[in-house]
């Protein structure tokens, strides 16, 4: 067998394994340093805290808004908010009274 054979040969019996090898490499890098990969860990985690203080914040907020909707139940409204909601959205107050904004 002459040379140049000899290489085409080896050549060709390596390439499955070194295109083996690459595809390996490939996703074992991506598996460590990908978006989803192993060292991206400690950003999930730090990012999963910062929502649930959002989420607590939101719930919080929801919860208040819940209890105002019920305030204004048709059924059985508080007077007082009922009172405070109609002077603020309409602007009414009498000439002996002070208004004091607390937001």
């Amino acid at each position: 067998m002459s040379k140049p054979r000899k290489i085409w040969s080896n050549l060709r019996a390596a390439i499955a394994p070194a295109a083996a090898l690459i595809v390996v490499a490939f996703f074992g890098g991506y598996a460590l340093f990908g978006a989803n990969g192993a060292l991206a860990w400690g950003d999930y985690s730090k990012r999963l805290a910062e929502r649930k203080g959002e989420l607590a914040k939101v719930e919080a907020d929801r919860e208040r808004l819940a209890h105002r909707v019920a305030l204004l139940d048709p059924r059985h409204a508080d007077p007082d908010l009922v009172d405070e909601l109609v002077r603020k959205d309409m602007g009414v107050v009498k000439k002996d009274e002070i208004v004091i904004r607390l937001k």
